[in-house]
């Protein structure tokens, strides 16, 4: 089974690589870290204006229609670049979860907006501290009307509408709700590792939501826009792991020690090594992934948990090696390193640890093989 990218898709990449090279150098990501901005709004725009934020929504709801691998291959090339712009939660989340779980009304409703960049979206799981379970969820719905706080949730400051994970007495504890930001809601910025990627309090005073899917049935649609999720943040991962070896590679060669490049020199063959092993597994799970995410396969749970798992320890060693490479220099402000160790460290939590991902591949296969 070839699990390459096809011509055109990687026409697509060239495409992106260039856009992202011109729109999106480290001098943006800084002015994003520096300020503490959370996103930088004109790239924001100029994505939306490429149209990635439709690659994968239906025509019918004013999307492209192109499918995930084209999503995949954009989702590399922003972690590559380490673009400071609210995607993830937007594309990744927002949008799966109304594609997976919306009604046709829904559907008709917010699909267009989320393709054509007129809203921003982003998913609210987390209340804290900890894995979310259903005896942890202390956010509730009644009446239409939602009340709690999530915390930290991405990009919430900019986001319109939120997909919010409450609590429910029946089913699987769980309820999906859809709310729109604004009356009954409020924001408060929350710092994390990585101020380009802004994330905040949101507070939930009884504003108006719908309901995702069924009542009680929410635990079972976020394990499944988690997994969905995960293949694409695992793209994201490997782009930012490709780009922190590069660097690396880039310095070895052209810093000098005792008259020679230290790229020469092998321990700092063996760090590039091991960062070059570590990213092709990564990626070939990746591959995997993303097959599996645009069949809609039944091994989707395993290969997402997988790619998650990969990609989140190739980013992390990447981007800390990257740093070792450069010596007393790499852990300074003043260098481009702490961007790929910053942006590393927030994805590995973004949608659950990784130790989380590694009982939830583990529980999968065990259920595979039982089946």
């Amino acid at each position: 089974m070839n699990f390459e990218f096809s011509e055109d898709q990687n026409l697509l990449r060239e495409q992106a690589r260039g856009f992202l090279a011109d729109n999106c150098p480290t001098t943006v990501v800084r002015k994003v870290l520096n300020a503490e901005t959370g996103h930088d709004a004109d790239l924001w725009r100029k994505v939306v204006d490429m149209g990635w934020t439709a690659t994968a929504i239906p025509e019918e709801f004013g999307g492209l229609g192109l499918g995930y691998l084209e999503l995949c291959v954009i989702a590399e090339e922003l972690g590559r670049a380490v673009a400071p712009i609210p995607f993830s939660s937007s594309v990744y989340l927002a949008t799966e979860a109304l594609l997976l779980a919306g009604s046709q009304a829904q559907k008709e409703k917010w699909l267009p907006k989320l393709a054509a960049g007129e809203v921003i979206g982003t998913f609210a799981m987390a209340e804290g501290a900890g894995r979310t379970t259903a005896k942890s969820i202390k956010t509730r719905v009644s009446g239409g009307r939602i009340t709690g706080t999530k915390v930290p949730v991405p990009d919430a400051a900019v986001a319109g509408i939120a997909v919010v994970l409450a609590g429910h007495n029946g089913g699987d504890g769980g309820t999906l709700c859809l709310v729109e930001l604004g009356q009954g809601t409020s924001v408060t910025p929350v710092r994390t590792v990585d101020p380009s990627r802004g994330h905040a309090e949101l507070r939930l005073d009884g504003a108006a939501c719908e309901i995702l899917g069924r009542e009680g049935e929410g635990f079972t649609l976020t394990q499944t826009i988690l997994d969905r999720a995960a293949v694409l943040f695992a793209w994201e991962q490997v782009g930012g792991s490709e780009a922190a070896l590069e660097q690396a590679r880039a310095y070895a060669l052209g810093r000098y020690a005792f008259g020679r490049p230290i790229a020469s020199y092998q321990a700092i063959k063996h760090k590039l090594a091991n960062m070059y092993v570590k990213n092709t597994l990564a990626r070939s799970n990746c591959y995997y992934g993303a097959w599996a995410l645009n069949a809609n396969a039944p091994e989707l749970r395993v290969a997402a948990a997988t790619a998650r798992v990969s990609a989140t320890q190739a980013y992390y060693f990447a981007s800390k090696e990257n740093i070792q490479t450069h010596g007393g220099m790499g852990y300074t402000w003043e260098f481009d390193c702490q961007f790929y160790y910053r942006r590393a460290k927030l994805l590995s939590v973004a949608i659950g640890s990784e130790a989380l991902w590694q009982d939830r591949l583990i529980t999968a296969i065990e259920q595979n093989t039982a089946a």
